[in-house]
């Protein structure tokens, strides 16, 4: 039981960012308004979960112009695509348990 929570990952206790990686894990990509729409937050949430993310390098950030507007992409990184698997599995071994 010890080891099983061991590898559920603190970065991902809120559910805003365990939506935003679920996002990520069955999309090459998601754009900063996809993910809004998804989620049902607001700029300032999403900014501030995404942040987290990338800080602990779980996704990358690029941002670039379509036109004349502002664009930002959110990629999951391969590490972060193996934490959140490992995540996901930690849960439902724990879920499985009961």
């Amino acid at each position: 039981m010890k080891n099983i929570i061991q590898n559920i990952n603190k970065a991902f206790d809120h559910r805003i960012r365990l939506g935003i990686m679920s996002i990520l894990m069955v999309n090459e990509s998601a754009d900063f308004n996809m993910l809004k729409e998804l989620l049902g937050v607001t700029d300032g949430n999403l900014a501030s979960h995404t942040k987290a993310l990338e800080n602990e390098k779980y996704i990358m950030i690029e941002k670039q112009f379509i036109g004349k507007k502002p664009n930002t992409k959110y990629i999951a990184t391969a590490s972060g695509k193996k934490a959140f698997q490992e995540h996901i599995e930690a849960l439902e071994k724990l879920l499985s348990k009961n």
